[in-house]
């Protein structure tokens, strides 16, 4: 069954009269439980792919369907809804709140849903030791190397059980050791969660290790 079906995907920019073309008719479906990459030399359109399926931007043209439903057709209100309760993000930076510790960063999506702030740490505390962070809950941003900060942003991601986690170049930022270990956890987690995952990367070792991969280049899937 398709959790997602893009359709002929397009993304233009104007700057200065002059039209920029990032992505050009990029069609393809998930599947629920996909591990999917989509790869590609940089300036490929693979960030602004991501961030259209995450409806963090609008395309130009095209549309993409959850369930049978246009995504851009919802209202503001609803496409939050929906970011917040269907979606995990990940970034290549984690972008974690240096005021709060592990589990309140950890919780912060829950709270904003509304979840009861008990509930949200339970949660979030079964999270974060399942990511190995069982003795690193009260520890600040400053306090946690790069890798553990990279998990707690993995764990924030899970925090609303989502039925999909994009994951923009999420070991980027960290040594070859450290990233190939928060690649395989979300491998891992994408089994034993049957969450559908979608990790834009350059590492060709990682996309050759998922199950689905397609390329991008210049704005178009070459290869799938």
């Amino acid at each position: 069954m398709n959790i997602l079906e893009i359709d002929d995907i397009g993304k233009t920019y104007l700057t200065d009269g002059a039209k920029t073309e990032v992505l050009n008719n990029v069609s393809f479906d998930v599947s629920r439980g996909d591990a999917l990459a989509v790869a590609g030399p940089s300036g490929a359109g693979k960030s602004t792919l991501l961030h259209i399926l995450g409806t963090l931007d609008k395309p130009s043209s095209g549309r993409i369907l959850h369930k049978g439903e246009n995504l851009f057709d919802f209202d503001r209100k609803k496409l939050a809804d929906f970011r917040n309760r269907k979606l995990g993000f990940i970034f290549q930076f984690h972008h974690l709140l240096p005021e709060f510790n592990a589990l309140e960063n950890t919780m912060m999506p829950a709270l904003i849903a509304g979840v009861d702030k008990k509930q949200a740490s339970k949660k979030a505390k079964g999270i974060l030791e399942r990511v190995g962070l069982e003795k690193r809950l009260t520890h600040k941003q400053g306090e946690l190397s790069g890798g553990e900060q990279q998990r707690v942003a993995v764990a924030r991601a899970l925090i609303m059980d989502p039925e999909i986690v994009l994951a923009d170049e999420p070991t980027g930022n960290l040594d070859s050791h450290t990233g190939l270990d928060v690649f395989r956890l979300l491998m891992e987690l994408n089994q034993e969660m049957g969450m559908t995952l979608i990790i834009v990367t350059h590492n060709q070792e990682f996309s050759k290790r998922m199950p689905r991969c397609i390329t991008l280049v210049d704005g178009r899937i070459v290869e799938s």
